[in-house]
């Protein structure tokens, strides 16, 4: 994938907010209960998708509670090297060290990141944290794996919400798996 590591960011300039998820093909993010199993066909063999360029492009991570749930049952924490918030209405154990909970409103969590001079962060799974964010018009870069596997329920793209975003597709890439990935900006960006 080439593209700059940083797009158009400028030292303090407000961070930029990633939205970058593999999809199934009719929008789902993981299956009803939560489960991403259905990605193991597609992991390990060769190609990352980008990933290892796309995750040194970040400075911070943002996950809803639930997907930071679904994190601790992996044999390693995913997410080393780069702090990470998990948004949640009610307190909760953090038990990674460089984790931290937080209940912020979206702007408030774009101030945070502006203060501590992190100029892009990942927005990692979570269609209703990206509903959140999305409302208050704070990503600006979307980048969507579209996986050749049809679903037929689970936890959507997006949670229901408005408003309705036209985005600007910038880049395409097309994998031998059947793979697409799918990069936009918003288009009043």
């Amino acid at each position: 994938m080439d593209r700059p590591a940083r797009l158009g960011t400028k030292r303090g300039a407000v961070p930029e907010v990633v939205y970058y998820v593999a999809a199934s093909l009719d929008g789902y993010i993981a299956t009803s209960d939560g489960g991403i199993e259905w990605l193991s066909p597609f992991e390990g063999k060769g190609e990352d998708y980008g990933y290892a360029a796309f995750y040194a492009s970040i400075d911070a991570v943002l996950l809803g509670r639930r997907t930071y749930e679904q994190c601790l049952t992996f044999r390693e924490w995913p997410y080393p090297g780069k702090p990470c918030w998990v948004f949640s209405h009610g307190r909760m154990e953090i038990t990674e060290p460089r984790v931290t909970w937080t209940d912020q409103n979206p702007h408030q969590m774009v101030r945070e990141l502006q203060s501590r001079k992190l100029q892009r962060a990942w927005l990692v799974g979570g269609g209703e944290l990206a509903v959140s964010f999305r409302r208050e018009r704070l990503i600006s870069e979307y980048i969507v794996s579209v996986v050749p596997v049809i679903l037929g329920a689970g936890i959507p793209l997006f949670a229901a919400g408005r408003p309705q975003e036209a985005l600007k597709l910038v880049e395409t890439n097309a994998y031998p798996s059947g793979i697409v990935q799918l990069r936009y900006l918003r288009a009043n960006a």
